[in-house]
């Protein structure tokens, strides 16, 4: 059985029907509210879009994370379960994608995905092998799980965009660039950005830099 997900929504700044779709997924221990402000900073270039941030399916098994979610569990945080982790939880990240899309009347191309932490895990999991097309993916702090995979699993090559802190220590800056390497070999290519004294987090520049990448690929043509 597939869970249905859901989360908090902010409708398109415009007041008009929705014309983008921009899905927020979260890391580990957060949920649906943590990423959802996002929208309101972006709100202003993207004014015909619609933001959703959905809780991840589980219950956060992580010490002192009293109402958090989780993608998938963390216990020895090794790449295989990282694989093993984003592997399971595609279907309903699937299904939520297509039921939003189709609840907007939109297409894939009208969706981005945006990732931090473990929810870059599954953007980047789940974008890169849709069936059709997203518009856009940008992760934020996160890795690519399984990507000795990639190269017979890539089915689409969406704009993507991958930020990370220097300083952070709970996914080295180093996963990074094992991600960017990784594409690579699969044929892919990634506009990337390092910011400089950041952690686990996102800094101004990373943010801006974020919402101008998608602004950029939602209006290009298709």
């Amino acid at each position: 059985m597939v869970l249905d997900l859901d989360g908090p929504r902010m409708p398109p700044a415009n007041g008009r029907p929705a014309r983008r779709l921009v899905i927020f997924l979260h890391g580990y221990g957060a949920d649906g509210n943590d990423l959802i402000a996002l929208g309101q900073q972006w709100a202003q270039i993207l004014p015909d879009t619609a933001f959703v941030s959905p809780h991840a399916p589980e219950p956060c098994g992580m010490p002192g994370a009293a109402g958090g979610r989780q993608w998938f569990p963390l216990t020895f945080r090794d790449p295989n379960e990282y694989w093993r982790g984003v592997s399971q939880a595609r279907p309903v990240l699937d299904r939520f994608i297509d039921r939003e899309r189709d609840r907007l009347g939109l297409s894939d191309a009208d969706v981005a995905l945006v990732g931090f932490s473990q929810g870059t895990m599954m953007a980047l999991h789940v974008g890169l092998r849709r069936p059709q097309q997203l518009a856009a993916i940008v992760g934020y702090s996160g890795a690519l799980a399984g990507g000795e995979h990639l190269k017979d699993e890539l089915a689409q090559k969406p704009p993507l965009l991958l930020i990370h802190g220097d300083r952070d220590d709970v996914l080295p800056v180093q996963m990074l660039f094992m991600a960017l390497q990784a594409l690579a070999d699969a044929g892919m290519a990634a506009e990337f950005h390092v910011s400089s004294g950041i952690g686990h987090g996102i800094d101004g520049e990373g943010l801006r830099m974020g919402g101008h990448f998608l602004a950029s690929a939602f209006s290009a043509p298709r």
